[in-house]
């Protein structure tokens, strides 16, 4: 049984006391977990549970959908869990810069989190909608999802912390989620927008590889202020034609406007 071919994959595994577990394997090898746990063989952990060689009646590697547990180079992409209320109040919800393009602040105060949250674990009934924490050494430093889901396409937006910005978080959460959406979930096409004056977004939306299809002159009102509205899409391709054209047609559809002193209106 070769364990490390099943790293960073999502798997089932059965134990010697028949207890099943399902989720992200890590593979140890056996120097680490003798050294860190006194163990003389290798394993897998599987969130918190390690499971030694030993102890593992059958592993197999399964299919996932919906928010499953994603892993880049730096983060961990995780679902979002009741205690993670507070922090994502302290980190977004008390710094208006964080929703000064986008007046949405479901984090405003310590109740809105914590019903942000329930509403978003409870969207994890629907295939379709997927929310995620960003977790670096587990801290958490920003948020990723993409919603509204319909005509094959959906839309993604995210948030990093502003004392995590500037080391690449975004952009390698975003290009492990397009990836995730268009060829595990097979969604044809990603759409995202940001304000023109947004530079920090523009570059991350860029850089993961979505292109600028429509520009909607003052199609943003945020907080009596207007900025022009970029409208980005992706569809895995080289070309994505067919995707620059629905993308091209959803973002004429559409309007915003939002005010971020507006407590408890929620996207």
């Amino acid at each position: 049984m070769e364990l490390s071919k099943y790293n960073g994959k999502h798997v089932r595994v059965t134990d010697k006391w028949k207890e099943t577990f399902t989720g992200m394997a890590e593979y140890a090898g056996g120097d680490f977990l003798e050294c860190e746990y006194g163990g003389e063989e290798d394993g897998i952990f599987i969130e918190n549970n390690l499971i030694y060689r030993s102890q593992i009646v059958t592993i197999e590697e399964i299919e996932v959908h919906g928010t499953a547990e994603l892993w880049t180079e730096h983060l961990i992409l995780r679902r979002i869990r009741p205690e993670d209320a507070e922090d994502l109040y302290r980190r977004f919800g008390t710094d208006l810069e964080m929703v000064q393009y986008s007046g949405w602040n479901p984090y405003a105060t310590l109740e809105m989190a914590q019903e942000t949250v329930r509403s978003l674990i409870e969207s994890y009934a629907d295939v379709h909608s997927y929310s995620w924490v960003m977790e670096a050494d587990g801290v958490i430093v920003g948020m990723i999802g993409a919603y509204d889901y319909a005509d094959d396409q959906i839309e993604v937006g995210f948030s990093v912390d502003k004392d995590w910005q500037g080391r690449g978080f975004a952009t390698e959460a975003l290009r492990k989620v397009l990836a995730y959406l268009t060829e595990n979930e097979g969604i044809s096409c990603v759409n995202a927008w940001c304000a023109a004056e947004n530079i920090g977004s523009r570059r991350v939306l860029e850089k993961a590889g979505m292109k600028l299809v429509h520009t909607e002159k003052d199609g943003l009102a945020v907080c009596g202020k207007t900025y022009d509205k970029l409208t980005f899409a992706y569809d895995g391709g080289e070309e994505g034609t067919a995707c620059i054209n629905g993308s091209l047609a959803t973002a004429k559809g559409k309007s915003s406007g939002r005010c971020c002193f507006k407590k408890g209106r929620q996207r």
